[in-house]
């Protein structure tokens, strides 16, 4: 399918249509894992009290071996690429994908970013990080699709040589972690980079990004939008559009706006739109988005797959609603925003239910603190509890907040014993951070903080079952 088809069926289809197509595909995507995959006969068999059940990492995928989980029980198919994420302790999980399966999701993110970006032609620079990891290399064959593509990795004098050798008659679209742009533009303005006789163009993914981090590279970039992916699944799962951050920023500026379309939750989420025929997203009793892959290429197919990334969705048609009831007409604001009026569904993302924090596209989770800590037995001795968090600065810059609950006295220097044990324990148990922490350490310093027991964030500790291991971001 071209792009100008892609358009034209998702302006023709009505939205009511193509959720009820988005459930069918879901069904036959289960069908046809049970006749073809192995480890997915068992598992539904083991959960027959559920029709479609769930499966996540821990139910499913740690459950199976690679092969079990493919069609035909292998994944000895031709052409088939493995792409590498992290667990909780730093244990890299390994994920099979057959050649038809990247192929289609990399047509689905150059066609998000012709949407995006337009038709023009451009220089993509794909500061994503290179090797195993899998945003790095197929962001980049996703971008050949649209032009020229310089996988530089996110190495900054590579980037800004590039932009000086070719000059200002091109125009850029510069890829990377949110963090990783902000830095990028910092060390350029440093420089004295000429940014005025620049078009430059933003692609993030990996984590989310703030509107004030957006506010703040909309000074040297012309556009910055987002995609949301995850390694478990694929990525190019949904992307941000100029409706959809339209929309974030309208809800971050009107309360009335966020609580009708988002309910109580005090966080702003990440909005994207996504393509219902290829993916299929329920919203499950906790909150949490469960999607199935309804492509017929998957090698290693994904039914009712959780990640555990709290969020919603709405179809265009109950968006427009919603905001009719508030006085705000969707079509004007489209037509304010310069979107192309493709009425595809509505994804929204708060952020992992399990309490992971991301930065610079590195995991960490509760489970690498705790293991650091009792790696220094003294420090351990005096730790009642920790929680980790994202510390975020007005300009949307961001950094690891690790909190301490101590028994001794909080000061400077404990402060610093803790910051000197618990980094370089976590750059050697987290394989994503370990990568991330040789392509840009400043970024990853911790911010370490102490407080005395029943103190601070502790305070409501005492009452509880179990202790907090996270606190929203501050």
């Amino acid at each position: 399918m071209s792009y100008s088809s892609f358009l034209g069926v998702f302006k023709l289809l009505p939205p009511s249509y193509m959720a009820w197509a988005s459930r069918v595909k879901a069904r036959k995507a289960y069908y046809r894992a049970l006749r073809q995959v192995p480890a997915y006969r068992d598992f539904t068999g083991a959960n027959a009290d559920a029709l479609v059940p769930e499966t996540d990492k821990d139910t499913y995928i740690k459950e199976y071996p690679t092969g079990a989980r493919c069609v035909g029980g292998t994944f000895f198919h031709g052409q088939t690429m493995i792409d590498e994420s992290s667990g909780s302790t730093g244990t890299p999980y390994n994920w099979v994908r057959s050649a038809r399966e990247r192929h289609e999701s990399h047509t689905f993110v150059s066609y998000f970013a012709t949407y995006g970006y337009g038709r023009e032609p451009w220089i993509t620079i794909n500061g994503f990080s290179m090797g195993a990891w899998a945003t790095g290399l197929n962001m980049g064959i996703s971008l050949q699709k649209n032009g020229i593509v310089k996988n530089t990795g996110p190495d900054i004098p590579k980037i800004l040589h590039t932009m000086r050798f070719f000059g200002p008659d091109y125009t850029y679209l510069i890829t990377g972690y949110p963090p990783f742009l902000k830095h990028l533009m910092e060390v350029a303005e440093a420089e004295g980079f000429p940014f005025d006789d620049y078009r430059i163009f933003g692609l993030a993914g990996g984590e989310g990004m703030s509107e004030g981090l957006r506010d703040y590279l909309l000074r040297r970039f012309t556009k910055v939008y987002s995609g949301y992916g995850a390694t478990d699944l694929e990525i190019g799962i949904a992307g941000e559009t100029p409706i959809s951050v339209a929309l974030r920023r309208l809800a971050r500026d009107r309360e009335d706006v966020k609580l009708a379309l988002f309910g109580t939750d005090t966080r702003l989420p990440m909005i994207f739109q996504y393509n219902p025929l290829m993916h299929h997203f329920e919203v499950n009793e906790n909150n949490e988005v469960v999607c199935t892959i309804t492509r017929g290429s998957l090698l290693s197919p994904r039914i009712r797959y959780n990640v555990h990334d709290v969020g919603g969705v709405l179809s265009s048609d109950e968006m427009k609603t919603r905001l009719a009831a508030l006085g705000v007409d969707m079509d004007t604001l489209r037509r304010e925003c310069g979107d192309g009026n493709v009425r595809l569904p509505f994804l929204w993302i708060y952020g992992r239910r399990d309490y992971t924090i991301s930065v610079m596209g590195a995991n960490i989770y509760p489970e690498d603190i705790e293991q650091c800590l009792y790696n220094d037995t003294a420090l351990a001795a005096i730790t009642n509890s920790f929680c980790l968090s994202i510390a975020e600065r007005p300009d949307g810059a961001v950094r690891p907040r690790f909190l301490f609950e101590v028994s001794q006295e909080p000061n400077a220097a404990l402060a610093r014993r803790f910051a000197d044990s618990i980094l370089p324990s976590l750059v050697a148990l987290n394989a994503d951070f370990r990568e991330a922490w040789q392509e840009y350490p400043e970024t990853l310093v911790p911010d370490i903080q102490l407080y005395r027991i029943g103190e601070g964030p502790f305070a409501g500790d005492s009452g509880k079952i179990k202790q907090a291991r996270f606190l929203p971001a501050a």
